[in-house]
């Protein structure tokens, strides 16, 4: 059983936003960038880019090479 992988955005909602209490804006602001950007981003309109994977690299401690493969 083949299922579509897991988006970067969602995981970052439902592993970082979700247990922090975090909102859309608040993370936005925190990570440098716009709130529709996030939006799109975690709601799975938008990949992640090289740029986002640095910020949320360094907000959440984790390494940029594991962001960048979830979107592969």
């Amino acid at each position: 059983m083949d299922r579509k992988p897991t988006h970067p955005g969602n995981v970052f909602l439902e592993d970082v936003m979700k247990p922090l209490n975090i909102t859309v804006t608040g993370a936005a602001n925190m990570l440098g960038i716009s709130r529709k950007t996030l939006s799109e981003f975690v709601n799975e309109k938008a990949s992640l880019s090289p740029e986002m994977a640095m910020r949320i690299s360094k907000a959440t401690n984790t390494s940029v090479e594991s962001w960048i493969n979830m979107q592969l």
